[in-house]
């Protein structure tokens, strides 16, 4: 990415370095509800927040029972979905499709179960860092699943479609009316874009005014804002304030151009990040979702679609600390809620500016009031260093980072951060605040200014605990080799 520093390779580098140096639209909007957590909240947890909070909508992103089974007989609209390793499978095998569309579709279609309302073949299966990986799978296993759902008598109730990240599209003068689908999948695309309106199907698209932000230096910061103050761009007489605008009639140019310019879009992402980013931060992110929400209720639709009624998923709900950081660190804090459920700062989903501190989750059981730090008597820190990059790279440090929310932590604070952390993803195991005679357990709260030392929450996931170790396995190696060199 443009833009790039020579950062430290090391969890302990970091921690140095930075001490020395020393953020009614009601109806239309849902949440992608991730669950990629080391210690998930209870899906019934989870469901009663959306119910306290209005929301109606919710976007898995696969058909796991333990959590699309706990939506049923909450009238919240569903979305399930197909991950992007089983489309290959269901491309080559319409019984494959057959049984999943029985196992996880008709199951829950009873009197009182869920609202199920879209099916998601595959999450942004065209990325081009994927390098073609899926092209040649996704549409045959949408039209098995569509098949199967055809069969089960669910397709008039039930549409097929698969979410897309707006890379799928460009406009090389980053003018709207240039729009068009990327060459190397214009014609796949095509043929999807039919499926859909044969299908009265909406194509699902994931949009990302802050990813515009991170991936350019130079990209003038209020125009990843909306309210009308980024300087206005003119496209053959029409006015852009704002990038989200722009890539939204980007893509309506894109579909005039194969013949679909009337198609539903449904935003399946869009959101803003709270850590880990200079950029990702509370006050940004709580500028961004005020301006979303105020557009949402106004009515107001987008140049090319001026009465345009939008259908919104929020990424996300909840922060998700076992999620890749390949694309960035930011990856980890997109939740408008923290990991155990509590609102991060004020807001209004109506859109009409009365913000307020949304309802915390309910019900949430917390480990012990202990925190793993430093020991304090340690004046030699230098052997620390192989103990913090183990810790990190088990756990989840993405708020040291440079911009993150405990980044002006000094040293001692720094190393505490990680040993804290880690110490609270093993379940405040007392062997897992050792490191090598360098830590202590502590009952004074551990928290400094901004910079929350978290404690733990009892979770229901344990099954998934082997996963998430694996994986947090792989990012620590990740992150040993490009940490904040992304």
């Amino acid at each position: 990415m443009g833009g790039a520093t020579i950062f430290p390779t090391t969890w302990a580098a970091v921690i140095t370095v930075a001490a020395m140096a020393a953020g009614v639209a009601e109806g239309g909007i849902g949440v992608n509800w991730g669950t990629l957590a080391s210690h998930p909240l209870k899906p019934s947890i989870v469901v009663n927040l959306l119910k306290d909070n209005g929301i109606k909508k919710v976007k898995l992103f696969d058909s796991d029972p333990w959590t699309v089974s706990s939506l049923a007989g909450s009238k919240i609209e569903t979305i399930i979905g197909i991950p992007n390793d089983r489309l290959k499978k269901f491309a080559e095998s319409y019984n494959e499709a057959k049984n999943w569309v029985k196992e996880n579709v008709t199951v829950h279609m009873y009197d009182g179960g869920v609202d199920i309302r879209y099916v998601s073949v595959g999450n942004e299966a065209f990325l081009t860092a994927y390098n073609g990986s899926f092209v040649n799978v996704t549409f045959p296993a949408m039209q098995n699943v569509q098949k199967a759902l055809d069969e089960a008598g669910h397709s008039k109730k039930i549409k097929v479609t698969t979410a897309l990240n707006a890379d799928v599209y460009e406009a090389k003068s980053n003018l709207p009316s240039d729009g068009q689908f990327r060459p190397d999948i214009y014609s796949i695309m095509k043929e999807i874009v039919r499926f859909l309106d044969r299908h009265d199907a909406p194509f699902m698209v994931n949009i990302y005014p802050f990813l515009s932000l991170y991936q350019n230096p130079n990209f003038p910061i209020d125009y990843a804002f909306f309210g009308g103050s980024g300087q206005a761009n003119n496209d053959n007489g029409k006015s852009y304030t704002n990038v989200f605008d722009a890539n939204y009639d980007t893509l309506i140019w894109s579909l005039k151009k194969v013949g679909f310019p009337n198609l539903k879009i449904v935003i399946g992402e869009v959101g803003w990040p709270t850590d880990a980013n200079v950029f990702a931060n509370v006050t940004l992110a709580k500028r961004f979702y005020d301006g979303l929400f105020e557009k949402l209720a106004s009515g107001e639709g987008t140049p090319m679609r001026p009465k345009e009624s939008f259908e919104v998923y929020l990424f996300g709900l909840l922060d998700e600390n076992a999620k890749s950081v390949l694309p960035g660190f930011f990856e980890r804090h997109w939740g408008i809620f923290q990991f155990d459920g509590k609102p991060k700062f004020p807001m209004d989903l109506s859109g009409k500016g009365n913000d307020k501190m949304l309802v915390a989750a309910k019900g949430v059981q917390y480990m012990e009031r202990k925190w793993c730090v430093l020991r304090q008597t340690l004046k030699n820190l230098e052997p620390t260093a192989k103990e913090v990059d183990y810790a990190c790279g088990y756990s989840d440090c993405t708020a040291l980072t440079a911009g993150g929310s405990c980044s002006q932590l000094d040293r001692r604070g720094r190393i505490s951060y990680a040993f804290n952390i880690y110490f609270q993803i093993q379940d405040q195991n007392v062997e897992a605040c050792v490191f090598d005679g360098t830590a202590e357990i502590v009952t004074k709260n551990a928290t400094v200014g901004n910079c929350l030392f978290p404690i733990q929450i009892v979770s229901a996931g344990e099954r998934l605990k082997a996963a998430a170790a694996a994986a947090a396995a792989m990012v620590g190696l990740v992150l040993s080799l490009f940490v904040l060199g992304l």
